[in-house]
């Protein structure tokens, strides 16, 4: 097992204007990195999502017809309160998305449709910290993003998607990601955790079926202490981490 560094992590680049934000299921981004999605709205910066899926396939007691659309509308209350309205589903099957070609294919295209300079998913390796195991979903997404990363930037990968108007796009600076056992850099979480909280307060459904504790209670003491573990590496302020790959 690879043990984590203790050294301290630096701040992330803030000489950007477009982000987005790829990741597999709703709810993602709200366990992981949505305190430092409101700062940067806060900020006046764009940020947008792109879900592989509508998780349609992750509340044990609702079937997938009902379940995509209830926790797609949660996903759009959630990202609105962190000042995000851009929203985007590319239907990937919850629970089985493949690695390979059509996936990078459909990421390299939203890309090229968002033209960001900041690109953020979520851990692509096997596991969380080396004890639990990662899921296939987060392993696929987090993987093909950082390859849709250079993919988005070469015309002779993917010609159909000029073919669709979308040019290709090399202004792609930095992949972030969230939830890595490795972080290099992270933002200060104090201006937006209240929203965070309240942010993945929205998935209120998936938390009931998660957990019998107070759904409030529960996003509140979890967010604050992943805050407060991240801070101890940035001159003890709340903070969120990514590890940060430079293009």
């Amino acid at each position: 097992m690879t043990e984590p560094t203790t050294s301290q992590l630096q701040p992330m680049p803030d000489d950007w204007q477009r982000a987005l934000a790829v990741v597999a299921h709703p709810d993602d981004l709200e366990y992981g990195c949505a305190a430092a999605i409101a700062s940067w709205t806060d900020a006046g910066r764009e940020v947008s999502y792109v879900l592989a899926t509508r998780g349609e396939a992750g509340i044990e007691t609702v079937e997938p017809a009902k379940c995509g659309p209830l926790r797609e509308r949660e996903q759009r209350a959630s990202a609105a309160v962190v000042g995000v309205s851009e929203v985007a589903f590319l239907d990937h099957a919850d629970g089985v998305i493949e690695y390979g070609p059509a996936l990078r294919r459909d990421i390299a295209a939203a890309i090229r449709r968002y033209r960001p300079e900041l690109v953020i998913t979520l851990n692509h390796r096997d596991t969380w910290g080396g004890t639990y195991w990662n899921t296939p979903d987060h392993v696929a997404v987090g993987r093909a993003t950082l390859d849709a990363a250079g993919d988005a930037g070469n015309r002779w990968i993917f010609p159909e998607l000029i073919e669709q108007g979308l040019d290709p796009w090399n202004g792609v600076r930095w992949v972030a990601v969230a939830g890595s056992h490795t972080p290099t850099h992270a933002v200060d979480a104090t201006p937006g955790l209240e929203r965070a909280i309240h942010s993945l307060l929205e998935h209120r459904t998936y938390i009931k079926a998660l957990t019998n504790e107070n759904p409030e209670t529960y996003a509140r003491n979890l967010l604050t202490r992943f805050a407060e573990e991240t801070g101890k590496r940035f001159e003890n302020r709340l903070a969120v981490a990514f590890e940060l790959f430079p293009r």
